[in-house]
């Protein structure tokens, strides 16, 4: 039971990290680019990122250690839905990433560097879609845990 407590709290913790720093993503891809904007960009990005690793590695360890048991998952369509989501989440954020890298690579070799506001919109555009899936990720949380009383 301990160890069910413990991987529940520390995925929701890590989902609720995820969203902040997708959310500081796109407030400061709202306003005018800085160098240090640029710099601090790649560094929520990379947090991001080691989030998004840490959150699987606790919910592979729910499926396997949780109280559940994987059975209850691996039948369940809602955590098909649910998965199918979050990689389409992380296959998203592969061109924010890619871009922010590149920017701070411009900027190492250009301190005057600054991306033009098309760009910054798309990425702007892509990171509010990332937050859009993940509110649609909560709600199929949910079906998913009321799987007995809900079917497809």
């Amino acid at each position: 039971m301990l160890t069910d407590f413990l991987l529940a709290s520390l995925h929701h913790l890590l989902v609720f990290g995820l969203i902040a720093m997708l959310v500081a993503e796109s407030v400061l891809l709202r306003g005018a680019l800085d160098r240090a904007t640029l710099q601090r960009l790649a560094g929520i990005d990379m947090g991001y990122g080691l989030c998004a690793m840490a959150l699987i590695a606790v919910g592979i360890g729910r499926v396997a250690f949780g109280i559940k048991g994987y059975d209850f998952y691996l039948h369940n369509p809602w955590f098909h839905a649910k998965m199918g989501a979050f990689v389409l989440v992380g296959l998203l954020s592969i061109l924010p990433t890619v871009r922010f890298l590149r920017w701070r690579k411009a900027l190492a070799a250009n301190p005057i560097f600054l991306p033009d506001a098309a760009e910054t919109a798309r990425m702007r555009t892509i990171v509010r879609v990332e937050l859009i899936l993940l509110a649609a990720i909560f709600v199929l949380a949910a079906a998913m845990a009321r799987h007995g009383g809900l079917s497809l």
